[in-house]
């Protein structure tokens, strides 16, 4: 069982990701981390690709295709799987999230919340999407000092927020994007030391105009980059976004969760 934290930039395409996350560029250009590419599932946007990346299902599948369905997950999940197999967990995230795998909807009572009785068993929670991500980071390295938790998810929004504000293509973005190269930078390297196994990547990209939804690249193209010792540092994998679950829940060790894993990128 490998400790597993799972970071998505919210909003992140992948040309700004190889051309702004300096930190994690110089590890792959090292040979010491990987980087991919995924397409996402349609409709490219948050709620339905947050449960599509903890399912393994596309939206028309899990039926959460708006951001306006507001309930919890109805398929078995990363968090429910590593619950189930007795593992512990942990998010630093949006709400959308405790709404999906604790319960909807959210209010702000659980704004931090320890050995809750869902699927996030210890978490802090925010609802603005300007929180800065300095702060979600922070928030996440106490979740990790303090619990220990066998599967963490850090979820920043910044890069998102500022795409919506000025576009994919602006000078916001693209710094909102290296500042939270810096934040991967400062925090991975103890974390990495510590035994985790890192996977950084995206829910879905940003247009030049400022949106997403379809399947253009811009909005549809985001990295996919894998660090610590349960990788191979492989060339480009074929790897869909239904396939990431199933590589969380074996990293977790989680017995006969049925989802798809990708080929060729853990270490034997």
């Amino acid at each position: 069982m490998h400790k597993t934290i799972f970071i998505l930039l919210d909003g992140l395409r992948y040309a700004t990701a190889r051309d702004c996350l300096g930190y994690m560029e110089g590890l792959v250009t090292a040979g010491k981390a990987g980087i991919h590419t995924v397409r996402s599932e349609l409709p490219s946007i948050s709620r339905p690709l947050y449960e599509t990346l903890m399912t393994g299902l596309p939206p028309v599948v899990h039926g959460v295709t708006s951001n306006g369905v507001v309930r919890r997950s109805r398929f078995p999940n990363v968090f429910s799987l590593a619950t189930a197999a007795g593992r512990t967990t942990a998010a630093s995230a949006y709400h959308w999230y405790f709404e999906l795998y604790n319960q909807a909807p959210f209010s702000p009572e659980f704004r931090h919340i320890e050995n809750f009785n869902g699927g996030i068993h210890h978490g802090s929670f925010y609802w603005a999407d300007h929180y800065p991500d300095d702060h979600v980071f922070a928030d996440a390295d106490v979740l990790l000092r303090r619990h220990s938790p066998d599967f963490l998810l850090i979820h920043p929004m910044n890069i998102d927020n500022e795409g919506h504000r000025h576009g994919g293509s602006s000078r916001e973005y693209r710094n909102a994007a290296r500042n939270a190269g810096d934040l991967l930078a400062r925090y991975l390297p103890a974390w990495t030391a510590a035994g985790c196994s890192i996977i950084v990547t995206s829910d879905h990209g940003m247009s030049d105009d400022g949106n997403h939804g379809g399947p253009h690249e811009t909005e549809a193209l985001v990295p996919f980059y894998t660090f610590g010792e349960a990788f191979t540092p492989a060339a480009d994998a074929k790897l869909a976004q239904t396939d990431i679950a199933g590589l969380l829940c074996t990293l977790l060790a989680i017995p006969d969760h049925g989802l798809p894993v990708p080929q060729g990128l853990l270490s034997a």
